[in-house]
């Protein structure tokens, strides 16, 4: 049983866009970029702990359902082993029977690692499920498959987060109320004070821990990647939409307007500078202490680039709030 339709990630970002791939196939018409923006994801900026991209967000999947008006649902596994071997049949029963009525499923872990998926078929000859995933060889035309099980075998990464199922829609999506208050928080999480390596004085090497906002730039420019970076290539493919966004609802805002489209341009100069580093810090050659000062380098711009960016969106907010 295999629901065909079902659009494929658009976007390197497993919460977001896992809700918009879902209420897409029921129908709703907003793009990956909008999405992106409305949740926060695309003015987010997390790391350098590899985890940061999926446990810095604005609100959690269902919370972004409900924002659009569905009922929500979550249905975790657990954290020990015995608790997840005792829930993950009823789990996947519940799954089988969402596909069943047409309906694909947020899944924790079910294709990729650690990350939500979109669940739209299954096979139980096989064993397997089918679906969704945003790691990039997962977004193409193709289904992705794995057994039927996977969803419980995190234990050693994370606690199994299990799945969200979408229900019906029950109330009417806010979009004003819903951009003014991603354009706020996108403004806060970039000055996350902890985040700043001027927050701790001992910081000043910069130390290796979670962080958020511009904090993240300040880190990456003193120790930048001399290879392929799960949180930068993430945040680049994140980014990339939010001048999209921008662009999308500034006509909607006129006193606003110069102001949000301003901000477009940074963001989208930043993400340029965000390709160039990975480039860089991707590079063949086998000087490493080269590639990183190349990669710095891009960081530097980047970091420029959202702090004015983030400057705009400010001034975009005090006449339309």
């Amino acid at each position: 049983m295999i629901l065909r339709g079902v659009d494929h990630y658009r976007v390197a970002d497993p919460l977001a866009e896992a809700v918009r791939v879902v209420i897409s196939y029921r129908g709703e018409p907003y793009s990956a970029a909008y999405v992106q923006g409305i949740s926060g994801m695309a003015f987010r900026l997390a790391g350098p702990c590899p985890c940061a991209p999926t446990c810095s967000a604005p609100m959690e999947p269902e919370g972004l359902v409900r924002l659009f008006g569905y009922e929500a649902e979550r249905f975790p596994l657990g954290e020990k082993e015995a608790e997840v071997q005792a829930r993950l049949p009823e789990m996947l029963r519940r799954v089988k029977e969402e596909i069943h009525a047409g309906r694909p499923v947020i899944v924790w872990h079910a294709f990729t690692t650690a990350e939500f998926d979109v669940v739209c078929g299954f096979d139980d000859e096989k064993g397997l499920l089918y679906g969704r995933g945003s790691y990039s060889n997962m977004r193409g035309p193709d289904y992705v498959s794995a057994d039927q099980r996977r969803a419980g075998t995190c234990l050693d990464t994370c606690p199994a987060l299990g799945a969200v199922f979408v229900g019906k829609k029950v109330g009417e999506f806010d979009a004003r109320a819903a951009e003014l208050a991603a354009l706020k928080e996108a403004v806060q999480h970039a000055r996350t004070p902890e985040g700043r390596l001027a927050a701790d004085p001992e910081d000043k090497a910069g130390k290796w821990r979670f962080r958020n906002g511009l904090g993240v730039y300040e880190w990456w420019v003193q120790n930048p990647p001399t290879g392929w970076d799960y949180c930068l290539d993430m945040t680049r493919s994140r980014r990339r939409t939010a001048p999209d966004f921008l662009r999308e609802i500034a006509p909607r805002y006129p006193e606003a307007r110069d102001a949000l489209l301003r901000a477009a341009d940074e963001f989208a100069a930043e993400a340029d500078a965000l390709d160039r580093c990975m480039t860089a810090a991707t590079a063949k050659t086998p000087d490493a202490t080269e590639r990183g000062q190349q990669a710095a380098q891009e960081l530097s711009a980047a970091m420029q680039h959202y702090e004015a960016g983030t400057a705009e969106l400010e001034k975009a907010l005090a006449p339309a709030a």
